[in-house]
């Protein structure tokens, strides 16, 4: 097992896991996150024994999305600005060496920076009370880019309304709407990614990879697109951006200028 700050890698025969390690704060990213996140995801990439993966989190979350008061509060505008831009449209795993399979195994919250994890993983796990988000909107920032990539495997009105008013949806509907391969009750979710990954190691791993990669490539193009309508913007320094983010430290509600 590596232990990295904020996350771990152990691999297991051929599944390996990368498990969210802040359950305190329902494991959610902040700058020591992130960067653990691309080093266990390297070693994953580029350890041979390895032909599938499994993304979890510890404790009553899968991802709760941004370390709000380190990531946006306690920055300077040059700061934002580039936390805004956020990961290139590759993220996270749109650029690999071997194009191995992800699976997310979700409950408890993917909001934000976690449902771009889990929408970027090849296949998506959630137990019943799993409420997904892109929870950006709400922050005061720019959500096209995870609409991208949740709409490139779920295109409908549901995915616009996320984006558009930033409240979670329940994981039932996603699964009805095909964003979640596997429903299963409370408590069930790594084990069902477990079988989930078995049978993806009954199938030939180089063909497993081709799919991967082809299937990956539908959202980068539609995330890049997203960020030439967006970035401009420059929404990281409007009022709202940060009403949005001292309103939610403080546990107050925000009081928007359109400004």
């Amino acid at each position: 097992m590596i232990e990295y700050e904020t996350m771990t890698y152990e691999r297991k025969d051929r599944i390996a896991y990368i498990m969210f390690n802040r359950p305190d704060v329902l494991n959610a990213a902040n700058h020591q996150f992130e960067e653990d996140l691309r080093e266990a995801l390297l070693e994953f990439d580029t350890d041979d024994e390895a032909w599938v993966g499994i993304i979890h989190g510890a404790g009553r979350a899968f991802c709760a999305g941004a370390d709000i008061k380190q990531r946006f509060v306690e920055l300077t505008p040059q700061e934002c600005a580039r936390r805004d831009q956020g990961p290139n449209p590759e993220g996270y795993l749109g650029r690999t060496a071997n194009w191995k399979p992800m699976i997310a195994a979700v409950h408890g919250y993917a909001l934000g920076t976690g449902i771009v994890i889990a929408s970027e993983c090849d296949m998506i796990v959630a137990s019943e009370e799993a409420k997904f988000g892109i929870t950006e909107t709400r922050r005061g920032l720019a959500g096209g880019r995870i609409w991208a990539k949740v709409n490139a495997f779920m295109p409908s009105k549901i995915a616009s309304e996320m984006v558009i008013t930033g409240e979670p949806v329940e994981a039932a509907e996603l699964y009805r709407l095909g964003l979640i391969n596997r429903l299963v009750p409370t408590g069930f979710h790594l084990s069902a990614a477990e079988a989930l990954a078995e049978k993806v190691l009954k199938a030939p791993p180089l063909s497993t990879r081709v799919g991967v990669k082809v299937t990956r490539r539908q959202w980068v193009q539609a995330g890049a697109d997203a960020d030439m309508q967006t970035l401009p913007l420059r929404l990281h320094l409007s009022e709202d951006f940060k009403e949005a983010s001292r309103s939610f430290v403080e546990k107050r509600p925000p009081e928007y200028k359109a400004r």
